[in-house]
């Protein structure tokens, strides 16, 4: 059982709290990592928090109130100082959209557990089973951007930091008590080279709203042009896009297609508080959309078929391996490795080599095996 902290987490909110924060910790050989963002209430997602602890002390920066938080470049890319995380990706996606900072020596205390196949690997649940630690959820969806936080919030933020020290140091163990430690170090280098997407990802295209693909040429037309107007709103308003109108109401708007305030009123998910905002918004849309030539969707690429015939044997050995190592499949072989073996088919072991070069430890393993199942099952 693993004790509450006793001091409280140290506010950072000024270039020179971030100053002395980082001289002190400087010279840390682990520090703990997590982000808090706002997803479910800006238009645009940004990191709002940032929680560093060292073993001595928590601290929470405020990246709203700090511009510049480029001094913090270093330590992220510092190899000699491993920064641990729970979850590492998305945080890691956040903090280089943001900031564009690099990482190196970290690790991640989910990816440890799911190598280790534990059962559920959420945070809250590897800490109870190992420590006995309870950690409040209900915070989870928060709004992380609005100010001043309050106390429970702050003590929320600093719990998901605190004890990744006694978690990784757990976990460390027995990765390298089940002969897994090189297999981890693997993957932990590969959440380092995540890269984000495109920074606008709230898009009005309307091929990203589910059940779109099941409207005929006409509705789909005014599907984008929906999509469009609410964009624009939620640019405006600064809100994400679902809690402007819902993808739901967006199909039903486009398959009743109403032309007057009357007939939109009787769209089932129209409310009055929609209608009072959205009414003549909408129907100009849908008017636009209705004299509109439908979106051209660019057709996929399908693979060839030996292509797909290689990507099946990888993907049956893969799970069958997985079986028999009581594990996820993706942690024999991730699935990008695996796609890009039976795109490139390569046709000997250095060529093998090459193509799984960030992955040095499962080419050993698995490498011989690998070309074996796709030459002589898949062929040339």
């Amino acid at each position: 059982m693993l004790n509450r902290p006793i001091t409280d987490p140290i506010w950072i909110a000024t270039p020179d709290g971030l100053r002395e924060m980082i001289n002190t910790i400087a010279s840390e050989p682990l520090l703990a990592i997590d982000t808090e963002s706002n997803s479910l209430y800006a238009y645009r997602e940004q990191v709002c928090l940032l929680q560093v602890s060292s073993p001595q002390a928590d601290y929470l920066v405020d990246t709203l109130a700090l511009t510049d938080l480029s001094a913090l470049g270093p330590l992220f890319a510092n190899s000699l100082q491993q920064k641990i995380f729970h979850a590492a990706e998305y945080d890691i996606l956040c903090l280089k959209r943001d900031y564009n900072f690099t990482f190196k020596n970290v690790f991640d205390t989910m990816i440890a557990a799911r190598i280790l196949s534990y059962p559920q690997v959420g945070l809250g649940n590897l800490l109870s089973a190992s420590f006995g630690i309870e950690l409040e959820k209900k915070y989870q969806r928060a709004d992380w951007g609005k100010r001043p936080l309050p106390e429970a919030m702050l003590d929320y933020a600093r719990m998901d930091t605190r004890y990744l020290f006694e978690l990784r140091a757990r976990l460390e163990g027995e990765l390298k008590e089940q002969g897994l430690w090189e297999l981890a170090l693997e993957d932990f280098s590969l959440v380092c080279k995540v890269e984000p997407t495109s920074v606008d990802n709230n898009s009005g295209n309307c091929w990203k709203v589910s059940g779109g693909n099941r409207l005929n040429g006409k509705e789909i037309s005014v599907l984008q042009a929906l999509c469009a107007y609410r964009d624009q709103q939620a640019r405006r308003m600064n809100l994400p896009h679902f809690k402007v109108l819902s993808n739901a109401l967006l199909l039903e708007l486009c398959r009743a297609a109403p032309r007057t305030p009357e007939a939109l009123k009787t769209v089932s998910g129209v409310s009055e508080t929609v209608f009072r905002r959205h009414g003549t918004g909408l129907l100009r849309a849908i008017d636009e959309g209705v004299h509109a030539k439908p979106p051209v969707r660019l057709p996929r690429h399908r693979p060839e078929k030996a292509v797909l015939d290689r990507l099946k044997l990888l993907h049956e050995w893969r799970k069958s391996l997985a079986a028999g190592l009581k594990t996820e499949s993706d942690v024999v072989l991730p699935r990008v490795f695996m796609e890009r073996i039976a795109y490139e088919n390569p046709g000997g072991l250095n060529e093998l080599k090459a193509i799984m070069s960030d992955i040095p430890w499962r080419y050993h393993q698995y490498g011989k095996a690998i070309l074996s199942i796709i030459h002589h099952h898949g062929g040339k």
